[in-house]
C-alpha cells in the first residue's frame, strides 16, 4: 500500500474511530493510542483486506477488538489501588475534561450507559453504521445489536432524564428586590 493511500485512510476515517475511542476508553490519551494501533495494525495487516470498500468496518471492528485486548489485560494487572498516589485524581480529571469537550448531555449521559450497549449505540448514532456492520465491528449477530441498541437506548434515556432532573435540583431560584424589605 503506497503511503498517499494510506494518508487517504487515516484522513478519512481518523475522527469517527477518535470519538468510538473516546467513548469506549473515556480518556482521551487512551483514545488516541486505540486509534494509534488500529493504524499501527492496517499498516501491517490491512493489506490481506480483498474488498477496500469494507475498510471502515474492518478498521472499527479492529479498533473494538484492541480496547477489549487492553481492557482484559488491564484488569488483570491493575486497579485504582494499584496506582501511585496521586494518579487516580488525574485519570478523574482526564474523564471530566473528555466529557466536558464533547460539551454535548447526549455525549455525557452516554458514558453512564453500560459499555455493552455504548458500545453499538456510538456506532450507529455517532459513526452511522448499519445494524450489519455493528454486527460485524462487534462480533455479535443482528438480533443481539438490535437488542443492545434498544437496550442501550434506555439506559440513555435514563441518564438523560436523571442529568435533567440534577439540572433543574440546581437551579436557584433569583429572589432580587422582591424578596427584600423595602425601607
Amino acid at each position: 500500500m503506497s503511503n498517499e493511500v494510506f494518508t487517504q485512510l487515516v484522513d478519512a476515517h481518523y475522527a469517527p474511530l477518535y470519538r468510538f475511542a473516546l467513548s469506549l476508553a473515556k480518556r482521551p490519551a487512551d483514545a488516541g493510542d486505540l486509534v494509534q494501533q488500529t493504524f499501527f495494525i492496517w499498516a501491517t495487516k490491512g493489506h490481506g483486506l480483498r474488498e477496500t470498500s469494507k475498510a471502515k468496518s474492518w478498521l472499527f471492528t479492529t479498533l473494538y477488538r484492541e480496547f477489549l485486548h487492553g481492557r482484559r489485560r488491564d484488569t488483570r494487572v491493575t486497579s485504582l489501588e494499584d496506582l501511585p498516589p496521586g494518579e487516580s485524581e488525574v485519570a478523574a480529571e482526564d474523564v471530566d475534561r473528555a466529557t466536558k469537550m464533547d460539551a454535548t448531555a447526549v455525549v455525557a449521559a452516554l458514558q453512564a450507559v453500560d459499555e455493552v450497549f455504548r458500545a453499538p449505540l456510538t456506532l450507529f448514532y455517532l459513526e452511522d453504521l448499519s445494524y450489519t456492520e455493528i454486527a460485524e465491528t462487534l462480533g455479535v449477530p443482528i438480533g443481539t445489536v438490535m437488542s443492545r441498541l434498544s437496550r442501550g437506548k434506555a439506559q440513555l434515556r435514563a441518564a438523560l432524564a436523571q442529568e435533567e432532573t440534577a439540572a433543574k435540583s440546581k437551579v436557584v431560584p433569583f429572589t432580587g428586590a422582591q424578596g427584600r424589605k423595602q425601607s
